[in-house]
């Protein structure tokens, strides 16, 4: 029997086996560089397997780890794939294989579940009876999302009301490591000035990332506010990232709908305060989408919606009847989205 080479103290010791499992993947992804990057920070070196494809299968696990290696230190292998393992071949193969592997040896299980593939209970129970270590990475529903944001910022130190956590969440997104990262950054920011850490709406629409989606959405209110200046730049900036003309087009005609009913409700003199609690947006978002509504008349959304149609059309080619179609039809597409921009917009 090999004892485990030395560690560096600050190093924490592994687990003989791990289970890292639920429909979070970027979390689990994270964990799973974690791990390897640990482990290969060993002081003697650490072999580390990757077992992905036929070699991740239970048979091929058990195989692996029934396998004898002459590499010195500790052994470390690391299982993708979990989540497609059977009740019955998890039994037959992978429970007795971990009873018996040395003591020298990690393994570690990454199951990225989504729907009915889910790690089976039986390896649930293998990683229980090895004394090793279960995590479950859940992705947090929509509406949960705010609250998670604000005990984030509690953990690190940073006190953030509910406002600043909507405010965070509409911008960045909702992947939970990006929200992660920018509470971390803007902690970061904070620390340069004295006093205790408070961040504002304010100060994250200032400091923090914007996703795709927002700029996105930014972009369907310049379009609707009619600044056409602001609407070119970002629709050119978006198509730089790679989104897809179709993609904007279809959001484009949402947002414009959206606003039309706005408008319509405003000229029959309904009150913005009870328009806004009907929106599906940030509070503050909301308050400037209204405005620039106001700004506006129903018959000149209406045009716009009209517009963008037709630029759809246009970019399939047009018309299936040939003597249908315009001399716009043949243009390139990003020339035509810029045309149908700026008439929407000036």
């Amino acid at each position: 029997m090999s004892e485990r080479s030395p560690r560096l103290a600050w190093m924490p010791a592994l687990k003989a086996a791990y289970l890292i499992h639920g429909d979070d993947h970027g979390a689990i992804g994270e964990r799973r560089s974690r791990l390897k990057a640990l482990a290969e920070a060993d002081g003697d070196a650490s072999s580390v397997e990757i077992l992905t494809g036929d070699g991740g299968t239970p048979e091929g696990v058990a195989l692996v780890l029934s396998t004898m290696t002459f590499a010195i230190g500790s052994r470390v292998i690391v299982v993708d794939g979990a989540e497609r393992f059977k009740e019955s071949e998890v039994k037959e193969h992978i429970e007795q294989a971990m009873a018996t592997m040395a003591p020298d040896t990690t393994i570690a299980f990454f199951a990225r579940e989504e729907g009915r593939n889910k790690a089976p209970a039986a390896l649930h129970g293998a990683v229980k009876a090895a004394k090793g270590q279960i995590v479950a990475e859940a992705t947090i529903k929509p509406w949960e999302l705010a609250g998670w944001v604000r005990e984030q910022a509690t953990r690190l130190g940073i006190s953030l009301d509910a406002f600043a956590a909507k405010t965070l969440v509409a911008q960045v997104g909702d992947r939970q490591q990006r929200l992660l990262r920018e509470l971390e950054k803007l902690k970061l920011a904070a620390e340069q000035s004295d006093g205790p850490i408070k961040v504002s709406a304010e100060d994250i629409e200032q400091q923090a990332a914007h996703s795709t989606a927002y700029r996105a959405f930014s972009f369907a209110d310049a379009l609707v506010g009619g600044d056409a200046g602001e609407a070119m730049r970002s629709y050119l900036r978006l198509r730089t990232q790679g989104e897809r003309l179709s993609g904007l087009v279809y959001l484009m005609a949402q947002r414009l709908r959206d606003a039309e009913g706005v408008s319509v409700r405003i000229q029959a003199g309904e009150a913005p305060a009870e328009i806004k609690r009907t929106l599906r947006m940030p509070p503050r978002a909301a308050d400037r989408f209204i405005a620039d509504v106001a700004r506006t008349e129903p018959e000149r959304l209406r045009a716009a919606l009209c517009r963008i149609a037709d630029l759809e059309l246009d970019t399939r080619g047009g018309p299936p009847l040939s003597e249908a179609r315009t001399p716009l039809s043949s243009l390139e597409e990003d020339t035509l989205a810029m045309r149908a921009i700026f008439a929407v917009a000036s």
